[in-house]
Formats: C-alpha cells, structure tokens, sequence
C-alpha cells in the first residue's frame, strides 16, 4: 500500500493493522554497505503493551529516493519462553559491519504498572546479532545478571530499552538508550508508586560489543524513553546529546562530554512540548550537505550574532514527534542547527496529517546525497492503524522546515 505525499517523496504503509494483529513501536537503521533500511516493529495481538508477543523486521533496498521493501521476517530468536518481547532498539557497529538488536523480556501477563506498584521488576535485558546485513541472526544472549546484577539495581521497579535506535560515537562506544523506574525511598522493603520515579541512563560497550556496561542514571529529572546522538562542535569538541520523553510537560535535553557516562548538564527544552500522557520521539544528528547553505540558513535564524566564541557546531540535530498538544496528532520534523541551544529549534514540518504516534529515524549518506528516513505509526482513527515509512531528500527537508 503506497501514499504520494506533497513534493518529491512518497510515504510507504509497510505493517498494516489485521483483525487479531496490530504492530507497534517502530525501530529503523540504515547499514550503508548495503544501501538497506532496517525496519523493526512488536507484533501485538491487540494495541495494549501487555499483549505484545515478539519482533518483526523488513529489509529495504535503497535506489536513489525509492525503497524497494522485502517481505515480514519474524525474529524468532529474540525473545525467552513465557515472557513478550518489547522495545526493539538496534544499533549498527559500522566499523566490524555488525547489527545489534536489543529489546526486553517481560514475564507474561506482568504489565508496568504493576511491576510500579509492587516495586518488582519482571523485565529481563537481550540482544541478537547479525553479522551478514540481518539474513541470519544469533541465538539471544541475556545480559541481565552481567549488566545488573548489583544492590543498585535491586531499587528498579522496572526498565526497558529505547525504543528507537542506538547509536555508534566516532570513539567506536556502542550506545544503547535506556530508562528505569527507580525506588526513592522503601519502608520495611516495601514502597509506593510515588516514591519510584523514571530516569533514563544508557547501555555501552566500548569493545564491539564483547562486554556491555551502563551509565548512571540521570536522576534530575523524570524521564522515560530517550534517544541519544552525537553533536561535533567547530572545535571538534564531541557531545553525546539526549532527548528524552517527562513528566514535566516539555522534552528534557541531556549533554554528556565523557561519552555518555553522566549527563551533568541537563534541562527541560520549552522549545519542544511534551503531550499529557507523553509520546516517544526520535532524534539523530547530521552534518549539513552545503556549509555553505548553513551558515546562510544560520545567519538568517539570528538577527543578532553573539560572540565568534558561539559559532554553531558542525553538525545538526533533527528530532520527530507529534506536533498536537493535546493528543498524538500531526507528525512533526524539527532542527536544530545549533545544538547547543535549546531556543535554536525550528517550527516542525508536518510529515505526517492526522493520528501519529511513535517514530524512528534513520541517516543515510550515499557519496554526496543526503537523505532521511523516519518510520513511524499512523492510522486515519486511531495512531496504531499502519507503521509507515517515509523517505526525504535534505533538499526536501530544508524547503519544508521554517527556519
């Protein structure tokens, strides 16, 4: 099933809801070598997260702005007996050509909420591998007696990964976005929903993906779903840059100097609203095809320049989510190409008109082309209806964002 949208791409309807399935929570990588999208989605047996049942993939060939889409592949390996699989969140290891899927499995019938109110966790942490471009993958291995198995963690109610993607620093860290609901305070070993509160935190690993540690929390601020990206500065500075899904009515924007280890410098962006119940966003950086055309498109978001010492960094931020502040409606494209700023974000391109929901990103760089893909859900009622794929040029994107 194929939408023509406004301009010069198209809009791709690649998992379509059916009377007893229903698929959510959209993941998407691009593995250059290839010129392939990888798209990721939950296999539910209705829209609920306790109904969730295991992992899809398709695989897209690439050919200039068109995507020639393969068939459903369901990822048998990724999941444990009696337990969901949630929360697909993979990451490409573009130097030993490798892709990681991570998720989490969830005992049956346990939902979040309850696993809060008891203070209990029941989610385990996985991952399969590929190392043939997804045509094969690995058995699953369970990192979550080696990853967290100490006192600390012993105060989550529960955690999940992503969802979304993960990210690769030009250090070669592998970078795995995560949250856990973390308990405050306990009483007799006992404790209440309102002493566990969210905090997002990361999973790394800086040998190929040999040993897996994470991060510490970012316990500031309440914070759930979160993706990461790397922001090179013009003194070639690296900062790993979070945006994360709150409680506090607006996305929280993290900034890490150590790779990712803390996030000391941390705030709530009133440039990106949050909806009541919160939804998911995704968030990539990229460097601007023309440096040329960006330090025009600069020049023209700032009537007064500071101080040379405020140069904009070199690469950009781009972030999706639903525009609506009331409801999961009118997907949106921001930029930011100044990341370092928080008012530095643009009005959002409406990608997608109506009911939208979750959403990934994708990069992919072909010699001198620039391109975006973004895998997201929509319906004509109701969020959940398709997952769909949409393919833009950076001519396309900077037409249509009202810098």
């Amino acid at each position: 099933m194929m939408a023509e949208t406004p301009g010069d791409s198209v809009k791709m309807f690649l998992f379509n809801k059916k009377r007893d399935v229903t698929y959510r929570i959209p993941a998407l990588i691009y593995r250059p070598v290839e010129t392939t999208f990888l798209a990721f989605v939950e296999e539910r047996s209705s829209p609920r997260d306790e109904h969730a049942k295991g992992l899809v993939m398709r695989r897209g060939f690439k050919e200039g702005l068109s995507v020639k889409w393969g068939p459903f592949v369901p990822l048998k390996t990724a999941g444990l007996p009696n337990h969901r699989t949630m929360n697909p969140c993979p990451v490409y290891d573009e130097k030993n050509d490798v892709i990681f899927l991570f998720f989490i499995c969830v005992k049956g019938g346990i939902s979040e909420w309850h696993q809060i109110r008891t203070g209990r966790n029941a989610a385990r942490l996985g991952y399969i591998a590929s190392q043939d471009g997804s045509r094969t993958w690995s058995s699953m291995t369970d990192l979550t007696e080696r990853v967290m198995g100490d006192d600390e963690v012993k105060k989550w109610a529960t955690f999940a990964v992503g969802p979304g993607h993960g990210v690769q620093l030009s250090s070669g860290r592998l970078v795995i976005p995560a949250y856990a609901y973390y308990v405050h305070k306990a009483w007799f070993g006992y404790s209440f929903p309102w002493w566990i509160k969210p905090h997002c935190f990361s999973f790394y690993s800086d040998d190929g993906g040999r040993t897996w540690a994470r991060s510490e929390l970012l316990k500031a601020l309440k914070t759930t779903e979160c993706q990461m990206a790397e922001v090179t500065c013009e003194d070639n500075r690296q900062v790993l840059y979070c945006n994360a899904r709150s409680l506090h009515k607006f996305r929280a924007e993290a900034y890490s100097v150590d790779d990712g280890h803390r996030f000391p410098d941390h705030a709530l962006c009133k440039q990106l609203c949050e909806l009541p119940f919160g939804c998911q966003g995704s968030v990539v950086s990229f460097f601007p095809s023309d440096p040329g055309q960006k330090k025009d498109v600069n020049e023209s978001t700032s009537q007064t320049d500071a101080s040379p010492s405020s140069a904009s960094p070199k690469s950009w931020l781009m972030f999706s989510h639903p525009t609506s502040r009331t409801k999961r409606m009118d997907l949106g494209i921001y930029l930011n190409p100044s990341p370092m700023e928080q008012s530095r974000w643009t009005s959002p391109w409406v990608l997608n008109k109506g009911p939208s929901g979750y959403s990934d990103l994708a990069v992919c760089e072909d010699g001198e082309s620039l391109a975006f893909g973004c895998l997201f859900e929509c319906g004509e009622s109701k969020e959940y209806e398709y997952i769909a794929f949409h393919l833009f040029s950076y001519d396309e994107l900077l037409r249509n964002v009202k810098m």
